[in-house]
């Protein structure tokens, strides 16, 4: 169903064909390391892209401050013309919140489509006594502070996962931070930390190997991977969702009909079979796909991790 919606959707007629847009390569900024996921994500859609647009989409890794360099620089420094992209991320709504940035994502940029989301699972070490959500959520009420959660780093997505369930649950529990999420998982193991929420691209790994154990999934609904495995919003926290999300954006300003030029050539690209099995692979789920579907669920992330810092619940991190 998702894969016949995405296909009439880039079916739609494309204003912009007619106008010559691209007339030159499309340079589709990742603004992460090489072989994370986001670059390894945007080397499967740029070929089906390329082949759509009649250019080529030609990938650039600007790494750097959690994905700030690379966003400001579609952001502030390039043509509003469409020829530039960002594959932009969660980080895009928690750098406003977190910290000083030489830009405004809702402002600067303009959501052309999603391409999807990672959720996290909450894991604990196989001897722990947390079988679940609950046990976790009563030691914490009964002891404030003492359960503690591990996470590869301030203002990662562990940790703003953590930060997230504290603040919904309203209890108080303690972050540990390391040094990339590696470093996490010897200490869960031994049970120096508590629990670790982590993507499900690293740590769907970790439990089908049996080093850990998973007692929750941050997604919306259950995961045909671990379908054992609760929602953390049946385990009793409703509504309660995070995800590591993927999305495309072009500077402010871009002319619309090139915007939904390449609007349709993201949605020609997730359609296919090939790509849709990728994206399994890695566990991600599908978004609201669509420019204005994405843009606003965008928005309303903003606001969520905007208003954790208003509420006090997140501090900044400078």
């Amino acid at each position: 169903m998702y894969r016949r919606s995405l296909l009439a959707l880039a079916a739609a007629p494309a204003l912009a064909r007619a106008q010559g847009f691209p007339d030159r390569p499309v340079t589709l900024v990742v603004p992460y390391a090489p072989g994370g996921s986001a670059d390894v994500l945007a080397r499967v859609l740029a070929p089906p892209m390329s082949e759509f647009l009649g250019h080529p989409v030609v990938v650039e890794l600007r790494p750097g401050a959690g994905g700030n360099i690379g966003a400001a620089h579609v952001a502030n420094g390039v043509r509003a013309d469409g020829h530039a992209m960002l594959l932009g991320s969660i980080s895009l709504a928690t750098a406003p919140a977190l910290q000083a940035i030489s830009f405004d994502p809702l402002r600067d940029l303009v959501a052309v489509a999603a391409l999807g989301a990672v959720p996290s699972l909450m894991v604990v070490s196989p001897d722990s006594p947390f079988r679940s959500l609950g046990d976790v959520l009563a030691a914490a009420r009964a002891r404030p502070g003492e359960v503690t959660f591990g996470s590869s780093g301030p203002g990662t997505g562990s940790h703003l996962a953590g930060v997230l369930l504290a603040a919904q649950a309203d209890v108080e529990m303690t972050h540990v931070p390391y040094r990339g999420s590696g470093a996490v998982y010897p200490d869960l193991i031994a049970q120096r930390i508590g629990f670790l929420l982590d993507g499900m691209g690293s740590s769907a790994g970790q439990v089908t190997a049996g080093a850990v154990r998973a007692i929750g999934i941050t997604a919306p609904e259950r995961s045909a991977q671990f379908p054992d495995v609760p929602t953390l919003a049946e385990s009793g926290l409703p509504g309660f969702e995070f995800l590591i999300w993927l999305g495309f954006f072009v500077r402010a300003g871009t002319p619309e009909p090139a915007r939904q030029r390449l609007e349709a050539a993201v949605l020609h690209a997730l359609s296919l079979p090939g790509v849709q099995e990728k994206l399994r692979q890695s566990s991600t789920m599908p978004l609201p796909p669509t420019g204005a579907e994405f843009g606003r669920w965008f928005a309303a992330d903003v606001e969520r991790w905007q208003g954790l810092v208003r509420q006090g619940k997140l501090a900044r991190l400078e």
